[in-house]
């Protein structure tokens, strides 16, 4: 743990994320085959719980820092059923990951020589980052993003801003504040 401006305890890093997974080995070879994240740890394991036993695999796929994204598959079809509904397909609702511009042009090839295309990828330049979208086996959508060079001069003054500006929001002013992307 390390302490944030306000003195208070905060985590380090994320060890991990959990979704459900509707076919793990589908999810294996796209994270590990297509993204490029090693499978580090699979736990078989039965439990009670919430009031039953349940019987279920749980999969870790490794990030560069040692965090992971992990996913459940369950034995009893009436278990995935009710720990696995179908993920929102909102594009803000995602997992976004950090890359390096090269990092994420090899992703970007292994994507599309994977064959997966529009509308399951997507490209956005933010202007202070540049994200590539893609969709899982799952459903659930992956973004891969990097800063661009000057996005670290800016990040001093968003963390003074930052309460000022969501105060702003929260009072009904909808003004843009990206000096990125201006819309009329």
């Amino acid at each position: 743990m390390s302490q944030n401006v306000m003195g208070l305890m905060r985590p380090n890093r994320l060890h991990h994320t959990a979704y459900v997974s509707k076919d793990l080995e589908a999810t294996r070879a796209f994270y590990e085959d297509v993204i490029g994240l090693p499978l580090v740890a699979t736990y078989t394991e039965m439990d009670e719980l919430f009031g039953k036993e349940r019987t279920y695999c749980h999969c870790f796929f490794e990030l560069a820092d040692g965090s992971a994204l992990a996913f459940f598959q369950f034995a009893d079809p009436e278990d995935q059923a009710e720990f696995g509904p179908e993920l929102p397909t909102s594009p803000f609702i995602h997992v976004a990951l950090q890359v390096t511009p090269d990092a994420q042009a090899e992703i970007e090839a292994r994507i599309a020589a994977a064959g997966i295309i529009e509308p399951d990828t997507y490209v956005l330049e933010h202007g202070y980052c540049r994200s590539v979208y893609v969709k899982d086996p799952n459903g659930m959508i992956l973004e891969f993003t990097h800063d661009e060079p000057g996005a670290a001069a800016a990040d001093a003054e968003r963390r003074a801003t930052a309460r000022a500006e969501l105060a702003r929001w929260l009072g009904g002013d909808r003004r843009n504040n990206n000096p990125y992307r201006h819309i009329a």
